[in-house]
């Protein structure tokens, strides 16, 4: 058996990311975690999303708690753990200092399709919901800290060319690609967070990456200045995707 590798998966939301969590949970050597920060953020930030009751009372809502185990031991004997992480939840005592052992990953989407995606699913009223400038710190952080840009993948090119770019996200993670993390099993799986039932309807009816993306979605008003104030954050870290 390998030494245990922990990869911390950091994206907004509405970036593919339960189907990136579904193709590193199709790997045989791969254990996957769902936004484990989620209910401690709902719990102290007191943001209304969906569900947050529900969540709050299904979750290990402390933080320093929620940071041990995702620094422990992997689950069910696996060499691997994919762990889909979103920045904007970490408001709490805990960062991305408190994580040197993970392997640090960047999962990026352009503003547009994330706010036309979001708003169908919730109510938005400002850039911090999507999480792109705290992403970008953490980016930066993990850059300083190592002396080298962390990988960082775009979602439009993973539906482009999903093999190849899964094959240089898992060298630059330093595990083997594997052919199986190109399709999944349709239907919830058991890994998923509970809030799966609001938000992974169409991940749910998939059983493998979606077309390569449509024509950009054309925003007005609140909407399209939103995804304006978070252009600068995602080019900055576009340019260094795979």
């Amino acid at each position: 058996m390998g030494e245990p590798i922990r990869i911390a998966m950091w994206s907004g939301p509405r970036n593919i990311s339960t189907a990136m969590m579904r193709s590193f949970g199709a790997r045989a050597d791969c254990a996957v975690s769902d936004e484990p920060f989620y209910g401690a953020f709902l719990k102290d930030s007191g943001e209304p999303h969906p569900m947050a009751e529900e969540i709050i009372a299904d979750m290990d809502c402390d933080w320093r708690s929620v940071l041990a185990t995702q620094s422990g031991a992997i689950p069910s004997g696996k060499t691997v753990w994919y762990q889909k992480h979103m920045p904007h939840h970490m408001v709490g005592p805990i960062s991305l200092a408190d994580m040197p052992e993970h392997r640090h990953a960047f999962l990026i989407r352009s503003p547009e399709r994330v706010v036309a995606s979001y708003r169908k699913k919730n109510e938005l009223a400002d850039p911090e919901a999507l999480g792109f400038a705290r992403l970008r710190q953490y980016f930066e952080f993990e850059r300083q800290r190592t002396g080298r840009a962390p990988p960082v993948v775009d979602s439009d090119d993973i539906l482009t060319d999903a093999a190849g770019v899964l094959t240089r996200l898992c060298h630059s993670l330093g595990i083997p690609w594997d052919e199986a993390m190109q399709s999944w099993e349709a239907g919830p799986h058991p890994e998923d967070g509970i809030w799966g039932v609001h938000w992974y309807d169409k991940v749910n009816k998939s059983n493998g990456f979606g077309a390569p993306p449509e024509s950009m979605p054309e925003l007005t008003g609140e909407y399209r200045a939103i995804a304006e104030a978070c252009r600068a954050d995602y080019e900055a870290l576009k340019v260094f995707a795979l």
